[in-house]
């Protein structure tokens, strides 16, 4: 297999999309994104499916591929770093999914999605712990995803307000790419969100960090929060109030990531009257780049 500094090449370039998971847009008061392509079409140039695959795809999902819109396929309920995740019946249906939806890859959160055996419905997503060997077993579930189902697996860094373990985490996914010499997806509000609560300046680390390996951004709104005892955390709301550190860690990646081809503004629970402030940001910070 060529490297990823060969393979990244041959992926299409999405420009900027939206994302959805089951049931999403028939909740009160939720994006319709059809309605967004129809007068922001740049604004909705694909759509990332959030799977979990007991539940596949909705009608909203199927309608949408079945016009031929561009996709990606987000999963929402394996375990990267587990071995015993992969098996049999769910690479099977994985595939069936992929081959229903045609995504220009696949990708999602590289955390736990559950604990113990795999449940419809469970989605605890922790993040994973942040040592060296956690950093090598993640890897070899990225590459087994990827020869699994013949699409690049950009692993994404999952929300949390509590990080266990010594590396940084943009040190370890640093690692993850390294090792498994893939691509990723980095959702900046999740690391404003590990910034926050490490108590680190937002732009930490990102000197030192491949940004190179980014194809993908996430975009999404964040409530910070504190507990009765005063711990400070912020909640991944994805709502439209996107904080600050969210933007300037967004405009610090756009200026180093070579390879990027995709950015989601996470805002699917929004009314679509409510999204334009985040889009026009989102639009600034990527003016002048060639696609």
């Amino acid at each position: 297999m060529p490297p990823f500094s060969r393979r990244v090449h041959d992926l299409p370039h999405l420009g900027v999309g939206v994302s959805t998971e089951f049931g999403a847009a028939r909740a009160p008061g939720a994006l319709d994104v059809f309605a967004l392509a129809a007068s922001h079409p740049s604004r909705a140039a694909f759509l990332e499916l959030g799977v979990e695959l007991e539940k596949g795809l909705d009608d909203d999902a199927r309608r949408w591929i079945a016009q031929g819109r561009p996709t990606t396929y987000h999963f929402l309920d394996v375990n990267l770093h587990d071995a015993d995740d992969f098996d049999d019946e769910w690479l099977a249906g994985v595939n069936a999914l992929v081959a229903a939806s045609r995504p220009a890859w696949v990708c999602g959160d590289a955390g736990a999605w559950h604990f113990g055996r795999r449940d419809r419905g469970h989605m605890l997503l922790l993040p994973p712990i942040l040592v060296d060997d956690a950093a090598s077993a993640l890897a070899r579930g990225v590459a087994r995803l990827r020869e699994a189902t013949g699409r690049e697996v950009l692993p994404e860094n999952p929300p949390g307000a509590a990080f266990v373990g010594d590396l940084h985490l943009l040190d370890f996914f640093a690692r993850v790419a390294e090792r498994a010499d893939t691509g990723l997806l980095l959702d900046v509000a999740h690391l404003a969100m590990y910034q926050h609560v490490t108590g680190r300046d937002a732009l930490d680390g990102l000197d030192a960090f491949p940004l190179e390996r980014v194809v993908e951004i996430h975009v999404a709104g964040g409530e910070r929060r504190q507990t009765s005892d005063g711990f400070s955390y912020v909640e991944d709301s994805h709502g439209t109030a996107v904080l600050d550190a969210t933007w300037r860690i967004l405009e610090r990646v756009v200026q180093g990531a070579s390879n990027l081809k995709a950015v989601i503004f996470e805002c699917e629970r929004n009314p679509n009257d409510s999204v334009d402030a985040g889009f026009d940001r989102i639009e600034a910070t990527l003016a002048g780049r060639r696609w």
